[in-house]
C-alpha cells in the first residue's frame, strides 16, 4: 500500500511538475508572439499608409470623370445662392 500511495504521490508530482513547465511554456511563447504580433501590426501600418499615399493620386485620377460634374452642380449651386442673397447691412455710425 505504501508503495502505491508511493507512486501515486510520484505521479501527481510529475503531473504538477510537468502543468507548471507547460504554464511557464505557454506564458513565454504567449509574450514572444504578443512582442511579434505588436511589432508586425506596426510594420503593417507603416506599409499600408505608404502604399495609402502611393495609391491616392492614382485614385483620385480615376475619380475625376465623376467629380468633375458634381464639382460643377455644386459650384452653379452656390453661385443661385450667393446671387439670390441680400446685401449685408452696414450700420454706419452718425457723424458728430
Amino acid at each position: 500500500m505504501i508503495v502505491l500511495t508511493s507512486l501515486v504521490v510520484l505521479c501527481a508530482g510529475f503531473w504538477l511538475a510537468f502543468a507548471l513547465v507547460g504554464a511557464l511554456l505557454k506564458l513565454v511563447f504567449g509574450i514572444i508572439g504578443g512582442v511579434f504580433h505588436i511589432v508586425a501590426s506596426l510594420v503593417g501600418a507603416l506599409v499600408g499608409g505608404v502604399l495609402m499615399l502611393a495609391i491616392a493620386p492614382v485614385v483620385a485620377l480615376a475619380l475625376l470623370p465623376v467629380l468633375i460634374p458634381v464639382a460643377f452642380v455644386v459650384g452653379l449651386v452656390w453661385l443661385i445662392a450667393r446671387a439670390s442673397r441680400k446685401p449685408d447691412v452696414i450700420v454706419m455710425p452718425a457723424p458728430r
